[in-house]
């Protein structure tokens, strides 16, 4: 039986716990998830907090996120396409031992270009373990010293595949960021054997880790197809098959699957369940006025897809036209404006922008902003006021 959109809207946001019930922490919600990409470090550690249950109290904040990255429980480092992410310090060394070959494989022509040859891919990546090893967490600049030193010439391009190859080989993982002269928070790298427990001796075999990287996918963003699996996780669709068929063998039970469009779609059995008391008369899932969500540009439930990504109703991420903001707006789960956050002393300004004028004070959709307004501003620990499309407040900088 064919699956409605709408239905397919509402299991994606249960399944990527930006419904009700949540989870209890940030972990358990990147746990989920398997990886949540991360190069936009201020929003992604939005996108951890916003999945934790509502029901937690205090609400989980911008600092406690910090706080789980500094200490290591959330790492950040390249992976998958390859591109910055969140992953859990429990889930790294399966993940990267079938994500490293890929990474590989697409860094090669770079490498090749910047003149990094296995020799010297090997020699730096030894520099690169001595100075970081015993906790002595380094920045990237402090590593460019650190190479020049040993001889390597360590600049632009070069350091930078220098240093991603050292993480897709598990010599580097990210440390305790540090603040810079601005107050930002600048990474750190570390010595990966000092921050992700087990041994390549542990590392579960290459069909275990397909397996597991199936089902957590499926059902952490089903309904999904094989190619957005593929995509989202740099794999072949091969690999993806290969993996959703042991899945389905070992755990029959822990996924369903859907036909829309003539294309297949897997998705948690126990999302099924769910979505079959969510039918015409039923008020299960519902909520009473809309629900809006702001998402970073590169969140999960945009970027956890490719061939059904239509579902949201929009096109993202997309570069910021004309200034712009370019995070997205989601309200009941589609895509319905653009907004972002400006942190200034004592308050963090949101700029939302939606396409529907519908938000007019007292109006349902207005209450709706007014909630993820606030929400925001728990986050940030900062109290937090909506300006309309660039208005400066007094002593905006």
């Amino acid at each position: 039986m064919d699956m409605e959109p709408d239905a397919v809207v509402r299991q994606r946001l249960s399944s990527q716990l930006l419904r009700e019930p949540g989870a209890p922490s940030p972990e358990a919600a990147l746990q989920n998830l398997l990886a949540v990409q991360a190069q936009e470090f201020p929003y992604a550690r939005w996108s951890l907090a916003q999945r934790v249950s509502r029901s937690v109290d205090p609400p989980v904040t911008a600092a406690d996120i910090e706080g789980a990255v500094a200490d290591g429980r959330i790492l950040r480092t390249h992976i998958l396409r390859p591109t910055w992410h969140f992953v859990h310090r429990d889930d790294l060394r399966w993940l990267l031992a079938i994500s490293a070959p890929r990474l590989e494989q697409a860094n090669a022509s770079t490498y090749r270009r910047t003149g990094i040859d296995a020799a010297t891919a090997a020699g730096s990546a030894q520099v690169l373990a001595r100075a970081v090893a015993d906790g002595n967490h380094l920045t990237r600049e402090g590593l460019a010293e650190k190479l020049r030193g040993a001889g390597f010439a360590a600049k632009g391009l070069e350091l930078a595949y220098l240093i991603m190859h050292a993480e897709i080989s598990g010599v580097l993982v990210s440390g305790t960021p540090v603040r810079s002269s601005g107050g930002a928070l600048k990474q750190t790298y570390a010595l990966f054997d000092e921050r992700v427990p087990g041994s390549p001796e542990t590392v579960p075999t290459r069909d275990e880790a397909l397996a597991e990287l199936a089902r957590r996918y499926f059902t952490s963003r089903g309904p999904a197809t094989v190619k957005d699996c593929a995509d989202w996780s740099g794999l072949t669709v091969t690999d993806v098959r290969r993996g959703l068929e042991l899945t389905l063998a070992a755990h029959p039970e822990a996924l369903a699957q859907t036909v829309t469009d003539v294309v297949v779609l897997y998705y948690s059995a126990g999302a099924a369940t769910v979505e079959a008391h969510a039918q015409p008369g039923n008020d299960v899932l519902s909520e009473a006025g809309p629900r809006m969500d702001l998402i970073q540009c590169y969140d999960e439930y945009i970027m956890g897809y490719s061939a059904t990504r239509h579902y949201m109703g929009g096109g993202a991420p997309a570069f910021p036209f004309e200034g712009q903001p370019m995070h997205v707006v989601l309200l009941d789960g589609r895509m319905a404006g653009s907004w972002r956050h400006t942190l200034l002393p004592g308050r963090c300004e949101l700029d939302i922008r939606l396409a529907n004028s519908a938000d007019r004070p007292g109006s349902p959709l207005a209450a709706a902003v007014q909630e993820a307004v606030d929400r925001y501003g728990a986050f940030t620990g900062l109290p937090a006021v909506r300006v309309h499309y660039g208005a400066k407040l007094e002593g905006h900088t």
